[in-house]
């Protein structure tokens, strides 16, 4: 071992070894001085392995889970800065881990891992930093550059929403609420043409970056619209509010979800709501009313155990197979009604995908226990009751000891209406028309945070201005084309002086 440790192979009990040095092999006879440095190499190696701290006992790991603290304080120049913290649990405390992460993560992704808890089992003091504030001052900034108003919202410890202002000259009117996530989804840059967070503008105009389409584009678009009309002298009579959160790529539980319940949210008095969409790779304009639920499902059997070489009735895989084998066939039904009806499209049906299956110890153990899991996007046409009625008949069609459960239940599914009774669609529609871009309005086949912003009463369109353009969102080498941002720009700089001077709804007279 000790020869190893050290990159070297002796051939002891002869007097002339062979040591390995380089591509060669050098014959030669020990002196006594070499025999001295070998004796003290091995006194090194042994101290090394008495004094190093070695891993905690066996039964450390059955101390419970340590409590993870989260904290805030503020940098040498005065920028928030919050951090996670655990103490360790065995009393041989050691030396304090400093956690760092990338753009794409947070502190909490190292709670998530796990690794803090680990850290803490092993005697470790932990602390999981969160970077400073980057996007908040970065929205602070072009607010004091636009001069509008800003606030910032603490919804959750480390999640601030960043609320920008411009008011308008009548304040008994609700205001338009420009909605986008500073947040975006990891990356494998060994997978990009470029560096994902460098924003290279290649020789043809595009931009590779992520978040270039999901959904920092639409962020500079409003910013930069709203700098063109101020320099223009304009002013409206509707507040113009632009809302930067985050959380919002994992399900937005810490960002606007709780936004929506705070009394700063209601004191926004938002009458209408723009927030995403998604490219388009034709002429056309992709509009979103409204969205799929997302509904996380997981079906749980119990049966029969018993050893792998045996005919065993009622197990557990049997039940599931039954439960798993129904899904799968409503599956297949929507997606024949989507593929046979040409003017549906994705986000009209409800879809449905295995995407876990758990159980079992061994090769020859039947397990007594499966589970089976499942991602509904429920069309919001359905109805809720009934389709839940479905899944529970389902599992009791499989047999005793089939059960579900929701990891996740969306069931306020809102549609923003696309015709002219509704006042914010016929000026949405009426500069685009004027514009002459054509419009495909659709419900949205996965979730945003625009299902938050309805639930409240706050009709929204998800409309992100970026057509002529592959769908590259989450994508590796996410881009978009300059000519195609700018265009965005112009769409904003004509739909926002027509949103806020709707006249006065009958609600507001």
């Amino acid at each position: 071992m000790v020869g190893a440790l050290c990159g070297c192979w002796f051939r002891l009990g002869g007097a002339r070894p062979l040591i390995p040095f380089g591509p060669t092999v050098v014959q030669t006879s020990m002196s006594r001085s070499q025999v001295a440095l070998l004796g003290l190499g091995l006194l090194l190696i042994f101290l090394l392995y008495v004094g190093l701290p070695g891993p905690p006992e066996q039964n450390s790991w059955f101390w419970g889970d340590p409590n993870v603290t989260v904290l805030a304080g503020l940098t040498p120049g005065n920028s928030p800065i919050f951090y996670r913290e655990v103490l360790p649990l065995n009393p041989a405390h050691r030396v304090e881990v400093v956690l760092l992460h990338g753009k794409a993560f947070n502190s909490h992704t190292w709670e998530q891992l796990g690794t803090l808890q680990l850290l803490s089992q092993r005697g470790y003091r932990a602390v999981a930093l969160d970077l400073p504030g980057a996007a908040v001052a970065f929205f602070e900034e072009r607010a004091r550059q636009l001069g509008l108003g800003c606030q910032k919202v603490e919804v959750a410890p480390g999640y601030v929403v960043t609320v920008l202002t411009w008011p308008g000259t009548n304040p008994a009117l609700s205001s338009i609420l420009l909605n986008s996530h500073t947040d975006v989804v990891p990356v494998f840059k060994e997978h990009w043409s470029h560096d994902p967070f460098e924003a290279f503008k290649d020789s043809e105009g595009y931009i590779y970056a992520r978040g270039a389409q999901d959904m920092k584009c639409v962020s500079i678009q409003y910013l930069e619209a709203v700098r063109r009309l101020k320099v223009e002298g304009h002013r409206f009579p509707r507040t113009i509010h632009m809302t930067f959160v985050p959380d919002e790529e994992v399900g937005g539980h810490q960002g606007m979800e709780l936004f929506v319940q705070r009394p700063e949210f209601h004191a926004l008095r938002a009458g209408f709501a723009l927030d995403e969409g998604i490219a388009n790779p034709t002429d056309a304009f992709t509009v979103f009313y409204s969205e799929r639920s997302p509904w996380w499902v997981r079906v749980t059997s119990t049966g029969r155990p018993g050893h792998g070489s045996l005919f065993i009735e009622d197990t557990a895989a049997e039940k599931l197979h039954k439960v798993v084998s129904s899904i799968l066939a409503f599956r297949e039904k929507e997606w024949q009604r989507l593929q046979s009806n040409p003017h549906l499209k994705e986000g009209a049906v409800t879809s449905v995908n295995l995407t876990k299956l758990e159980g079992g110890v061994a090769y020859n153990v039947v397990p007594a226990t499966m589970s089976a899991s499942f991602d509904f996007r429920v069309a919001p046409d359905v109805d809720f009751k009934a389709f839940e009625e479905q899944l529970q008949s389902w599992c009791q069609a499989a047999g005793e000891g089939v059960t579900l459960e929701f990891a996740q239940k969306w069931m306020h599914p809102q549609v923003t209406p696309t015709d002219d009774s509704n006042p914010w669609w016929a000026a949405f529609s009426r500069v685009c028309k004027d514009m002459n871009l054509s419009l495909e309005p659709e419900i949205m086949p996965a979730a945003t945070d625009s299902r938050y912003i309805r639930a409240v009463g706050v009709p929204a369109l998800g409309f992100s201005p970026l057509n002529r353009t592959p769908v590259l969102l989450h994508d590796h080498d996410e881009r978009l084309h300059e000519a195609v941002f700018l265009r965005g720009v112009d769409i904003y700089t004509r739909l926002l002086p027509a949103l806020a001077s709707v006249p006065a709804l009958p609600s507001e007279s």
